[in-house]
């Protein structure tokens, strides 16, 4: 029995060459291909065929390529589409991404970089059939809307290699966010990299992003694999993207537009096949106007952009979050003989507490109540949780003068708030660690209230 390939391609492009130099390469990969010379050819073969990828032309005789990923958007969802683009035209590669495209490649055709591209397309698992990891701690939680609106945006931006700029406050979940897009891609099975953008040292960055040679530089002892390489294959994840320093972001804008990278001390660039995906809880597009951030690596890692909910926009989550936290907890602490619980009172008042840091805060808020509570179940007196950013418009049971009341009373805390943490400042000399430790908050809580409060 005649064992045929399983996979099949359609290659749309009116130039022969170009379209014979695609079949030979995806033929040699183990593919059946077809081909069509105009937009109304490949519209024809769909309708009769079954393919697993197309590669198209962006410029047709009768249309373009974006015509076409529309189209198979809309009608043949499960099929990766990708964009030939005329070299340096990143404005055509962009609207095919937004467009839904799966990848682009530009001419000349690199046959390497068509190769990773055919390659990952048939790794992505089917729109319907998407898995998911099993372990909770990897899930985003919640039933409410906004939860399931961003879980549907995240399986389709799974099927994508488009650049995606994840937007939301700190501690609302966009590290999960990013790992979720990378684990439902074609990427799963390669190295996922997160880097926290603001931790590196200035000095450090270009060794840390592309790695050096030994020898490079005073205390380059040995050769060093940077971030891109090690993240080759798979996602490259930019937390606090808006940190990097200026001379950083044109050195990032080109590995991102070129596909290659060059060590400190190495003479000849390597290909590198990654997808970015950043993030930052600040306003790009502020910054891009006070000149803080590069306008052409704005538009460039901004191709797509994903916002998450804030805790407080998904509060009917919270109940869910609270007991997945518990448990999650309890393993950490060794207490699953005895979980801690917590009372109804507790969990309601949770449930109408702002969260100016999010599920991240909320964490924090169960750790500390775990650690301080006298018995195993946690009461409202446990939490602790400061006045002024407790919600009292949606407060049940509450009385009629509680508006009229309430103001004064928050304004007052706020003010008394700010004293405690400007004097604990002070008395360690603006040492935020040493400071934060005294008022018994995290590093990251106080910055928080250091934000919120305008403490500069």
């Amino acid at each position: 029995m005649e064992n045929k390939p399983i996979n099949k391609a359609l290659i749309v492009d009116d130039e022969p060459d170009l379209c014979q130099l695609a079949e030979i390469t995806l033929n040699r990969m183990g593919l059946n291909t077809e081909s069509a010379n105009t937009l109304e050819d490949a519209k024809q073969l769909l309708e009769h065929s079954s393919f697993d990828l197309c590669l198209t032309d962006m410029n047709l005789p009768d249309g373009n390529g974006i015509e076409l990923v529309a189209h198979i958007q809309q009608t043949y969802p499960d099929l990766p589409v990708a964009v030939i683009t005329a070299y340096g035209n990143m404005e055509s590669a962009v609207k095919a991404l937004k467009a839904g495209a799966f990848d682009f490649v530009s001419k000349p055709i690199d046959l390497q970089v068509l190769r990773g591209l055919v390659t990952s397309a048939m790794q992505l698992p089917k729109a319907n059939t998407g898995t998911h990891d099993t372990n909770n701690s990897n899930k985003i939680l919640g039933n409410s809307r906004a939860v399931e609106a961003l879980r549907n945006k995240l399986k389709k931006l799974a099927r994508s290699q488009a650049p995606v700029f994840i937007h939301g406050e700190s501690g609302c979940g966009k590290e999960l966010a990013a790992k979720t897009i990378h684990q439902l891609g074609a990427r799963t099975k390669q190295p996922f990299i997160p880097v926290n953008c603001g931790a590196i040292p200035n000095e450090l960055m270009e060794s840390e992003f592309f790695g050096h040679k030994k020898g490079s530089f005073t205390g380059a002892s040995q050769d060093k694999t940077g971030l891109f390489m090690a993240a080759n294959g798979g996602t490259l994840f930019l937390d606090e993207v808006a940190d990097l320093p200026l001379n950083m972001q044109v050195k990032l804008l080109r590995a991102i537009q070129e596909k290659s990278i060059r060590a400190i001390g190495e003479q000849q660039e390597q290909k590198v096949d990654v997808r970015i995906l950043s993030a930052s809880h600040k306003d790009l597009g502020q910054l891009v106007k006070q000149g803080a951030f590069r306008e052409d690596l704005y538009y460039r890692i901004n191709v797509i952009e994903l916002e998450i909910p804030a805790l407080r926009d998904r509060a009917d989550d919270i109940p869910l979050l609270i007991d997945f936290l518990l448990t999650k907890l309890s393993k950490a602490n060794n207490q699953t003989d005895s979980p801690p619980t917590i009372s109804t009172g507790a969990k309601a008042l949770l449930k109408e507490y702002s969260f100016p840091g999010n599920i991240r805060e909320l964490e924090n808020i169960l750790e500390r109540a775990i650690t301080l509570v006298e018995n195993s179940c946690i009461e409202v007196e446990d939490l602790h949780l400061p006045d002024a950013s407790i919600s009292t418009t949606s407060a049940p049971n509450s009385s009629p003068t509680t508006p009229k009341t309430m103001p004064n009373t928050t304004a007052n805390l706020a003010e008394q708030e700010k004293n405690s943490i400007v004097t604990a400042l002070e008395k360690h000399r603006w040492n935020k660690t040493a400071a934060a430790k005294e008022l018994g908050l995290s590093l990251r809580q106080l910055r928080y209230r250091l934000q919120k409060l305008n403490i500069e």
